[in-house]
């Protein structure tokens, strides 16, 4: 795991999606591909770019006139830093409170909760 994820704002989390999908990816890709979803400039796209690699997010290796751009953290140790933050500032820290609000408060569908049990099931052993 990285050590040192950095904080990604959500407009910069689109483009990580993106780099994490696709690397190496051209500018020029992600330029296409984030406006078409968000309606951006060029301008934003490659300030949010910037700030990635600043943050040392992504780096890049330059192709001919081209900058390939590939990430330096891992989609999966982003989330378990993401899903631990998110846990402790909105439940403090409970995952049984988590599970709860979600089990009550988000009408779960007998599959969705034999699925959940399933899964506990496994853990447990």
């Amino acid at each position: 795991m990285h050590t040192n994820i950095p904080k990604i704002s959500d407009s910069e989390y689109d483009i990580m999606k993106l780099i994490w999908k696709q690397h190496p990816i051209k500018s020029q890709e992600i330029i296409e591909q984030v406006d078409v979803c968000n309606h951006w400039s060029e301008k934003t796209i490659k300030t949010m770019i910037n700030r990635l690699l600043k943050k040392e997010a992504i780096s890049y290796t330059k192709d001919g006139k081209s900058y390939l751009y590939y990430p330096l953290i891992q989609e999966v140790d982003y989330r378990i830093l993401e899903n631990k933050s998110f846990l402790k500032r909105v439940y403090n820290g409970s995952i049984n409170a988590m599970v709860v609000h979600f089990i009550k408060d988000m009408k779960l569908s007998t599959q969705e909760i034999d699925e959940l049990k399933n899964i506990l099931d496994e853990e447990s052993k």
